[in-house]
């Protein structure tokens, strides 16, 4: 065996298996909604139904963000900057999770500042990162979500708010850290906000970087994650 050949590097196979995996659970949501939609209207809005709509979107974002992982790690997660409209981005963000909402019971509003239509950011990479935020605050949420869009400070802020009961203290307090262990409690890694945090990071305009914060209160009183672009 020559020093060329030392077997497969780990990384690259959870890549390409994470990849498989995620086409496969997209098969999966394409064949049970077809099924879903030939049941009867009541047999579709069920609790069990709930758990199969949010777990489907829980993993099909963990997924997502380990292949976003991967490519940062090896420097291959291209920014697209580009100016959206802003009440499009966040109707588009809202109608992927319209079954969780409707089979969750939970009431979800959005705010737009009309003096700032417009943002000027990668549109695929946002989009996961609110994705995530909001499928964590589904899962905390007790009947209400609020995302609210404006400009602060001269940045871009999109804000989701929930009525639940809020981050943990300590989440708050280590939030730099982001990576934070295990919660056996949650099952959370604080991967999220890492992976949340580097794409912030990547967007940047005059020496400013964007960033991420959590705490809580709000309009709703619970958890409120905030994504800042500049």
């Amino acid at each position: 065996m020559n020093s060329t050949d030392e077997g497969l590097d780990f990384s690259t196979v959870i890549a390409s298996t994470v990849h498989d995996m995620k086409n496969s659970l997209a098969m999966l949501m394409q064949a049970h909604g077809q099924w879903l939609a030939r049941l009867p209207d009541a047999q579709q809005q069920t609790a069990e139904q709930g758990v199969i709509d949010y777990e489907f979107a829980h993993l099909n974002g963990m997924l997502v963000q380990l292949l976003g992982l991967y490519k940062l790690g090896v420097n291959q997660l291209p920014l697209r900057p580009d100016y959206h409209e802003l009440d499009d981005f966040i109707e588009a963000q809202l109608a992927a999770h319209q079954d969780v909402f409707k089979s969750r019971g939970i009431l979800v509003t959005y705010e737009v500042d009309p003096l700032s239509p417009l943002g000027f950011f990668d549109r695929e990479l946002i989009g996961t990162v609110l994705a995530n935020a909001i499928n964590n605050a589904i899962r905390h949420a007790r009947h209400s979500l609020l995302i609210s869009v404006g400009e602060e400070t001269g940045q871009l802020v999109m804000a989701i708010n929930d009525d639940g009961d809020g981050f943990p203290a300590p989440m708050i307090e280590r939030q730099a850290d982001y990576v934070q262990g295990i919660n056996p409690a949650s099952g959370s890694t604080g991967l999220g906000l890492y992976f949340a945090a580097r794409i912030a990071q990547l967007h940047q305009r005059n020496g400013e970087h964007g960033r991420t914060e959590i705490r809580n209160g709000g309009p709703l009183g619970g958890g409120l994650f905030s994504l800042y672009l500049p």
